[in-house]
């Protein structure tokens, strides 16, 4: 499916992002492991969280989906029944990262696939601390998916991860419900406490502080009634569009907005961009809030060293403020981009030339001068969510239509995308 896209005059209203999508899939499996019912509202509409629902279902989870609203009737810790068939991550590597480390305490063998895009993506980094707590894991070649987890009794660990990761973060943490005593993570940079937060809800011992995080295993799980933050990585492409075009003013209504995710907000602002928080309030351990964005004198930036590590999923849409600003973007240790869904240094470049644009690529990252205008151009999402839809922000400043092959790709974590766009433009 192809989405053509043409300048916008200023972006105006207020819009709704789909439910947080880190906080979907944590949600829904711990819901899966406690004791009884939970009711999960503003459910992220994203396939790769609807992956995580349809893993949970092979494994014994029933639950009822109606629209955003899901109700998942927790089977306890040791509850999963062995899988009649392989566990499709599709797309999701939240869904196989995470759910391994759920899997690993089950008495059972169980596979976990993808699609051709997660099969390319490397795994070692889970596979490492769960075989040191005791769960035998192969992998194609080693390190890719399908995986195969063959789970039973494990022990603690304190395990020191190499590169900073909220998705092992989480694996080691979910492994460690299992465990009988106390499992440590500890981190070289902060990542998000999505899971210690969600874990903490739902009633299990977790201790943090600055670098770590711990868990007491053989807890037995609360059931919840919760509702889903909207997804400021989502509300990203919304916020870079009303900085960029001149004259916009727009509210991104009830966003999620958790401290460790707050590098996206104070990086926008010191590049120039002007956002308000109109209203803040706590749900569910999360802070929420509502924010206004309006056209701005933007001065670009850098992206470097832990700030890499907190705005990895962002990076692709901020090279497009980088663009149009006056003194360019410099991104530097984010190489973790060269393992998302595709390339995204390359495929981001490939786009942005096609579009007239500057930019130097380097092994981990990438130099884009500022003062640049973006051409009418047709570009490819290249199956990648956040590169298509960044692509779809930059033609709000183009100076022609951008057409945008394989735009289907949205649909991964923001089906309403395309629509929610159009809704603002003029």
């Amino acid at each position: 499916m192809n989405q053509t896209i043409c300048p916008s005059g200023p972006l105006k209203g207020a819009v709704e992002m789909p439910g947080d999508k880190s906080i979907s899939h944590r949600y829904a499996m711990l819901a899966s492991v406690a004791e009884g019912e939970s009711v999960i509202s503003n459910y992220s509409s994203g396939a790769d969280c609807h992956s995580t629902l349809g893993c949970l279902r092979t494994l014994g989870v029933e639950m009822k989906i109606d629209g955003r609203e899901v109700r998942i009737q927790g089977r306890g810790l040791n509850g999963y029944v062995q899988p009649g068939q392989d566990l499709d991550a599709g797309n999701s590597g939240s869904t196989i990262r995470m759910l391994s480390g759920l899997l690993a305490g089950q008495r059972f063998t169980s596979r976990l696939i993808g699609d051709e895009s997660l099969s390319k993506r490397p795994m070692q980094r889970i596979m490492t601390p769960l075989a040191g707590m005791g769960a035998r894991i192969t992998a194609r070649d080693g390190k890719f998916p399908p995986i195969e987890i063959q789970g039973g009794e494990l022990k603690a660990i304190d395990y020191s991860m190499p590169v900073a990761s909220a998705q092992v973060k989480s694996c080691v943490l979910l492994a460690g419900l299992h465990v009988d005593g106390e499992t440590m993570v500890r981190e070289p940079a902060a990542t998000r406490d999505h899971t210690e937060v969600a874990l903490r809800e739902f009633g299990a011992e977790i201790e943090t502080g600055r670098g770590w995080a711990k868990v007491r295993g053989k807890a037995k799980l609360q059931p919840r009634e919760l509702r889903v933050p909207g997804d400021l990585s989502s509300a990203a492409f919304f916020l870079v569009a009303g900085a960029i075009v001149p004259g916009s003013e727009l509210v991104i209504a009830g966003v999620g907005l958790n401290p460790t995710r707050a590098a996206l907000i104070d990086f926008l602002v010191a590049a120039g961009a002007q956002i308000r928080v109109l209203d803040i309030g706590m749900r569910n351990g999360e802070p929420v809030g509502d924010l206004q964005v309006t056209g701005s004198d933007l001065k670009g930036g850098e992206i470097a060293g832990a700030l890499s590590a907190s705005l990895i999923d962002e990076i692709p849409v901020l090279s497009i403020l980088g663009a149009v600003s006056r003194d360019g973007l410099m991104v530097r240790g984010a190489a973790e981009l060269r393992i998302k869904e595709t390339d995204r240094i390359e495929t981001m470049a490939s786009n942005l030339r096609l579009m007239g644009v500057e930019i130097e690529t380097a092994p981990d990252g990438f130099r884009i001068p500022g003062g640049q205008r973006f051409r009418a151009a047709t570009v490819d999402s290249f199956g990648d969510h956040r590169i298509g839809m960044a692509c779809a922000v930059a033609a709000l400043r183009a100076e022609g239509e951008i057409v945008i092959e394989n735009a289907e790709a949205a649909s991964v974590s923001f089906p309403e995308f395309w629509d929610t766009l159009r809704t603002i433009g003029r």
